[in-house]
């Protein structure tokens, strides 16, 4: 199917060419011009880099869109500029990005584009994309310019085919989930895009009992914010576990690759607290195995998953790259603190929240314990949630790179693979820059209320001498 079109080829505003996806506000450094030129540019990489380049019709891409109210036209203009570029497209339509990842591997396409603000303001989009199986990012997202500066992008003829692939969607995720005893969940979409999906999912979903709040999708996000990082985004769903005695809760980003649990009490249940449930199902499945977490991450995760007995691995923040280590390592489950979990024993080893959901709710099923009491054999902590807060975009990794110099020699342990990650006695403390948004995120933990205090002064006053104000709210 040919689509007329008056898009033109643009330059980026190098503000949204990210580390992991190309993301800005719509209609300040997005717009429809921007989809149709990544249609036409990436399109041109993908046919260069497929196997099948020689008939350059049947390199295939597929394309999907979620619920934010400027995303459909960017993913028309998106699917015209992919089309112009001479490849034929596979448009799987709204959902959620794991549903577009997946469609590139059911259908063992080039390449896969998910247009996406993620869990940014409703104002923001952008596009996240994947090549043969693997991402797309950093280096090659910056190149993206390069390639429109140095290339004359030729005008070809391509395809569209649409395509439904819900159900298969669905089908693949609960394959092999039992639940063995009956739960009561609840569910909280967030007006996100797992909204077009979780019903009929949840209606072959056996021996549970599923209450869904927030399940239409509407990019105005109308009442909550959709990032299940962020406690007060938890507090609807925290309110429908206690009234109605769930077993759990269980929350969605905007795209729904990023997963929030709540326990049976209605207490936040942390990615690196309800990660080590989930490896300790991989410790019985496999010698020793190899799990990814990123810095942001609490240092009892590392500390206990050593005893199941797991290899813990701290890696550098960020989807893509954790990715990326998986395969290197051939690690069969990998996580971030903000709720990103991916799979690779049983599963394609991308962020898919609904199966990672899946995942949780197989353990719980099986064995006499809530939720609560499995989490409270963990040592306890004083800690800060994720906390993160806007810098000049310009300034912030050089913020880092201050404080760094400063910690650098004194009698702190420091880790750099992403940010400051600084251990002492008293317990660690991350400042570290976003890499998708003009934030720092800050974490401090102690096993001491004392310990807790001295990081977060620590933490405090070294943004202060880079002129930081900032305070954790406690």
């Amino acid at each position: 199917m040919a689509l007329a079109n008056n898009f033109s080829i643009v330059n980026f505003d190098p503000e949204v060419l990210r580390e992991y996806d190309i993301r800005g506000v719509v209609n300040k450094n997005i717009n429809e011009d921007t989809a149709y030129t990544i249609g036409r540019v990436y399109g041109e990489i993908v046919s260069l880099k497929s196997e099948s380049n020689a008939d350059l019709c049947e390199t295939v891409v597929v394309t999907g869109y979620d619920g934010r109210l400027t995303s459909p036209k960017l993913h028309a203009a998106l699917n015209c500029g992919l089309q112009d570029s001479g490849v034929k497209v596979y448009d799987v339509g709204m959902g959620p990005t794991p549903m577009v990842y997946f469609a590139h591997h059911y259908y063992d396409s080039d390449a896969a584009v998910m247009v996406t603000g993620s869990h940014n303001p409703s104002e923001y989009n952008g596009f996240k994309m994947v090549m043969n199986k693997n991402p797309f990012y950093s280096k090659d997202i910056q190149n993206l310019q390069t390639i429109i500066n140095e290339n004359s992008l030729e005008k070809k003829i391509g395809a569209i085919d649409k395509l439904d692939i819900k159900n298969d969607y669905i089908n693949r995720n609960l394959k092999n989930i039992k639940i063995n005893k009956r739960l009561k969940i609840a569910w909280d979409t967030a007006n996100g895009a797992m909204g077009s999906v979780i019903k009929d999912l949840l209606c072959k979903l056996q021996n549970t009992d599923n209450i869904i709040i927030n399940e239409e999708v509407d990019g105005n996000f109308p009442n909550h914010h959709p990032d299940p990082t962020v406690p007060k985004n938890m507090e609807q769903l925290i309110k429908v576990v206690k009234e109605n005695k769930c077993d759990l809760g269980l929350a969605f980003d905007g795209d729904g690759d990023r997963l929030g649990v709540v326990d049976n009490e209605g207490k936040i249940i942390w990615a690196d607290q309800y990660m080590l449930i989930l490896c300790n199902e991989m410790a019985k499945l496999y010698d020793n195995p190899k799990i990814i977490m990123d810095v942001k991450c609490s240092k009892v995760f590392f500390d206990e998953a050593k005893k199941l007995p797991c290899d813990p691995i701290m890696y550098k923040t960020g989807h893509s790259p954790i990715k990326e280590k998986m395969k290197e390592l051939k690690s069969p489950l990998s996580g971030e603190m903000s709720g990103h979990v991916c799979y690779g024993d049983d599963f394609f080893g991308y962020d898919d929240a609904i199966y990672v959901a899946l995942r949780l709710l197989k353990i719980i099923g099986n064995q006499n314990h809530k939720l609560s009491e499995l989490v409270s054999q963990f040592p306890k902590t004083f800690s800060t949630p994720e906390t993160r807060f806007d810098v000049d975009e310009k300034r912030k990794f050089k913020i880092i790179n201050e404080i760094k110099a400063r910690l650098i020699n004194t009698d702190l342990n420091i880790i750099d693979i992403d940010g400051i990650r600084a251990e002492s006695n008293d317990g660690w403390f991350l400042i570290r820059a976003s890499n998708t948004q003009n934030q720092l995120t800050c974490r401090v933990e102690s096993v001491t209320e004392i310990g807790f205090k001295l990081l977060i002064d620590m933490v405090e006053n070294q943004l202060s001498l880079s002129n930081i104000k900032f305070k954790f709210t406690i």
